[in-house]
């Protein structure tokens, strides 16, 4: 079976192109965000699966329900995927739409997990060496995790940084172990 996110690539890399050139990039965001949370409440889920609405009156359920919010080349990519059966892979859609939005903005989520939690300095530090090793705007949220007993752990996409004790405490179980 088909990955949804396999599915949603083209689409959402043509919305990114079509929002880039036509200087839209944050309204389709937000247009992308608004029907993903509409797809998302029961009431649109029991009416859009109504075995009685065609692929294009589906379309335009939903392109009734957030009008005023949307323009019309975001009603125009609704219908196209409506005609396609693809409505339901909005929220993939709108999740690949956000990557290539960070990836286009230089923008970078981290995850900092700490033992303990760090003063806005040490964060300051810590967020600006990963901005100057990653060559990108960090967004860093910290989580404490009392787990770690010491250290810290750093999650940015798929760079994983583990310097905390519990970590290295592993590491050494498994070198003694092999």
């Amino acid at each position: 079976m088909i990955n949804t996110h396999t599915l949603a690539r083209p689409y959402a890399k043509a919305a990114f192109e079509f929002a880039q050139q036509a200087k839209q990039i944050d309204a389709w965001f937000s247009a992308l965000e608004l029907a993903t949370c509409a797809l998302e409440q029961p009431v649109v889920v029991q009416e859009l699966a109504k075995p009685t609405l065609t692929r294009t009156l589906k379309a335009d359920f939903l392109i009734k329900l957030l009008a005023g919010k949307i323009d019309d080349s975001f009603a125009n990519f609704l219908h196209v995927l409506g005609e396609h059966d693809r409505l339901s892979l909005l929220p993939a859609i709108s999740d690949l739409y956000n990557t290539y939005k960070a990836e286009a903005e230089r923008v970078v989520d981290v995850e900092i997990e700490t033992a303990y939690e760090l003063s806005n300095e040490q964060l300051e530090k810590i967020t600006a060496a990963l901005s100057k090793r990653l060559e990108r705007t960090v967004n860093a949220k910290q989580t404490v995790n009392n787990a770690l007993i010491g250290g810290l752990t750093i999650r940015a996409g798929d760079l994983v940084i583990d310097s905390s004790v519990r970590g290295r405490l592993n590491k050494l179980a498994e070198v003694m172990n092999s």
